[in-house]
């Protein structure tokens, strides 16, 4: 890809829930790559999880950056971890002061705001 044509912003990414962002998140970090969530509001105050990622083995598009996120209602607002377990019973997906033994911890942090050059404004 032309470099000129590349974007100077992430490129956001809504997922369709809180379980797929977690499913995602916790899929990374068992390749064991750092992985963290972010939470923030954005100008209209909506409340944003989400994580950073890099478009990789692509053609041209190698290094894009990528936002995955979902808007989240006030459940979500507090927690330190968002922790995944998915056994023959189902997926569970829960927020947690704390890692719990069995699940996949995967670390949130709390964003006072969000940078310009790093997250696009107006979220959809």
């Amino acid at each position: 890809m032309d470099e000129s044509k590349k974007p100077s912003n992430v490129i956001p990414i809504r997922l369709k829930s809180i379980n797929d962002l977690a499913r995602m998140a916790s899929s990374t970090t068992l390749m064991m790559q750092p992985t963290y969530v972010v939470r923030y509001r954005d100008d209209k105050g909506k409340l944003i999880l989400g994580f950073l990622a890099v478009f990789r083995d692509f053609y041209n598009y190698y290094g894009l950056p990528l936002f995955y996120y979902c808007l989240v209602d006030e459940r979500f607002a507090s927690g330190n971890y968002l922790i995944v377990r998915s056994d023959e019973s189902g997926e569970k997906v829960e927020l947690s002061k704390s890692p719990k033994p069995g699940f996949v911890s995967v670390p949130i942090i709390d964003l006072d705001k969000a940078p310009e050059f790093l997250f696009p404004k107006g979220i959809d």
